[in-house]
């Protein structure tokens, strides 16, 4: 049997080493193809306690199973700390066994960005340089910058923080790619053809109607019912597409405050992740496209089988 010290562990310098942004989209993109149904997957078990929360996400598909188990601490950054802390345990999907431990905030960082940009693939145009507006400062709006950079050309960014020397940081380490980058105010969205929003914000971060007919938002920072980084406006607007309507309805509260305002219906959401890597759906070119991700377990799944399968055959 395997055993706790047998396991291979898998950190986040290997993560960044084995699997790139772009990697990590296929990755996503390859196992809606082959069939899994993320509408029919686990729903994540929420436990508050005094930190904050613990989260415990499992999924099962193909060869393999695996579980995250996830800190959301947002006293942590105060002192230094990550505010999402974890782990993930790989399984053998046939015996269950214990295979790997891996990183689990640095597998969070990896395939949030990467759900995001598989979205941004479908719904923006590929023909042209894109202007970004990045809601964010943190780990995560890293990664988003990165992984919209992997599946599309960026012309600038814009960066939109609370924190100015945090957001003149981020926005120095886009000019370090290359990427044209300034500091922003939030009313330079009307402006934007993608705007990216990954904050623990729980309030709207700007004001929808500005948004031109024909751009794109991803909104990632939220999976409670009562949390929104986007208003009203905007969902009405817009072509809403998510992970699993099922996981949205239960937890986006992007979605559902509108809904309990009467503004919108269940029946609002256009359509799915899988729908428009199925070619199911073709988006709007004349409304705002919005991509309301909740995070799911499927996704840590595929990503960190992709990472154990390159690990074991490097």
């Amino acid at each position: 049997m395997t055993g706790p010290t047998d396991l291979l562990r898998i950190d986040a310098p290997t993560m960044s080493r084995l699997l790139s942004p772009a990697a990590a989209v296929d990755v996503l993109a390859d196992a809606l193809r082959a069939g899994f149904d993320p509408e029919a997957a686990p729903s994540r078990s929420a436990v508050p306690v005094p930190a904050g929360e613990l989260l415990l996400m499992p999924a099962a598909f193909g060869a393999h199973a695996g579980v995250k188990i996830a800190g959301v601490a947002p006293g942590n950054p105060a002192v230094g700390l990550p505010r999402i802390t974890g782990s993930y345990l790989l399984l053998d999907g046939t015996t269950l066994q214990p295979l790997a431990l891996l990183d689990g905030a640095a597998l969070t960082e990896l395939r949030t960005p990467a759900v995001s940009a598989l979205a941004v693939r479908h719904l923006t145009p590929g023909g042209r340089p894109l202007r970004l507006v990045l809601f964010g400062t943190g780990p995560q709006a890293y990664g988003h910058l990165e992984a919209v950079r992997a599946v599309r050309e960026v012309a600038e960014t814009v960066v939109v923080g609370r924190n100015p020397v945090a957001a003149r940081a981020l926005a120095g380490y886009a000019r370090s790619l290359d990427v044209p980058s300034r500091t922003g105010t939030p009313d330079e969205v009307a402006a934007a053809d993608l705007v990216v929003c990954c904050t623990t914000a729980r309030t709207p971060l700007f004001d929808g109607t500005l948004i031109a007919s024909g751009a794109a938002v991803v909104a990632v920072g939220s999976h409670e019912a009562s949390a929104r980084e986007t208003d009203t406006a905007l969902v009405t607007r817009a072509e809403v597409y998510v992970e699993a309507r099922t996981a949205a309805l239960r937890e986006a509260g992007d979605l559902l405050v509108p809904m309990a305002e009467g503004a919108i219906g269940a029946d609002h959401v256009t359509g799915t992740l899988a729908d428009l890597v199925h070619g199911r759906r073709t988006p709007s070119t004349v409304r705002p496209r919005f991509f309301k991700s909740v995070g799911m377990a499927w996704e840590d799944l595929a990503v960190a089988t992709a990472l154990y399968t390159a690990v074991r055959s490097g």
